[in-house]
């Protein structure tokens, strides 16, 4: 059994969570409300301008090209295909994608970000890759299980959505789900412990990023305005 293999049989309960949960239904069903569209796209922004930051500490600890250019790639791939879910969402919500750029980050989101900040600096390659992964996983998985029950047509308002993570989303996740086998079979046994540690707490917390937006999650007590 791959070793991913293994951490998904292992997280199959938080991926089924993460299906059932009302916002990923939402989608769909094609009812999402237009504050949480909004709410997510802001918050997703942000993780994701985090994510390649991580994506560039990794690269920091890259033994060759090939590892380098993987991450490149991602970094890539978020910077020029990924806003086209976002804008999808924007539209729907009646708002400029331009507009919702800029805001500061949810509690749920920022747990999720230092979470990975903190694996980058203090982990190997391998747990951070660990980390990174249920990302494009469960995005993937969603998708396709969207793709095969929904078979969104030109009048569901989330389709564009649902295709680009029901099929572009699926290299990524297999290259990186490779790496993560191979580090794994050369990692020891309390490196491979840490490695499935980060990778169920990102599944937790993906779950908990849908959460956040289905509630417009903010701060308890609001920032302390600025004295002008």
């Amino acid at each position: 059994m791959r070793f991913t293999e293994e951490l998904r049989r292992e997280a199959d309960h938080l991926f089924e969570a993460i299906f059932a949960h009302p916002f990923v239904r939402g989608i769909a069903e094609g009812k999402v409300g237009r504050e949480q569209l909004i709410h997510y796209v802001k918050q997703d922004y942000e993780y994701l301008n985090a994510y390649m930051r991580v994506y560039g500490m990794a690269i920091s600890k890259c033994a060759d090209r090939e590892e380098i250019a993987m991450f490149h790639e991602q970094i890539s791939f978020i910077l020029h295909s990924e806003v086209h879910p976002h804008r999808n969402f924007c539209a729907v919500g009646g708002v400029k994608f331009e507009d919702v750029q800029g805001f500061p980050l949810a509690p749920s989101a920022d747990h999720y970000v230092k979470h990975m900040l903190a694996v980058a600096h203090q982990g190997s390659l391998g747990e951070i890759m660990a980390a990174l992964l249920p990302c494009p996983w469960t995005y993937l998985e969603i998708g396709r299980r969207l793709m095969e029950e929904v078979k969104p047509g030109p009048s569901h308002p989330f389709g564009e959505w649902i295709r680009f993570y029901g099929g572009m989303a699926g290299e990524a996740t297999e290259l990186m789900r490779s790496r993560v086998d191979a580090w794994g079979e050369t990692a020891n046994q309390a490196e491979r412990a840490r490695m499935k540690e980060h990778f169920m707490y990102s599944c937790q917390l993906e779950y908990l990023f849908w959460d956040m937006a289905f509630k417009v999650e903010e701060w308890p007590v609001p920032p302390k305005a600025a004295v002008v």
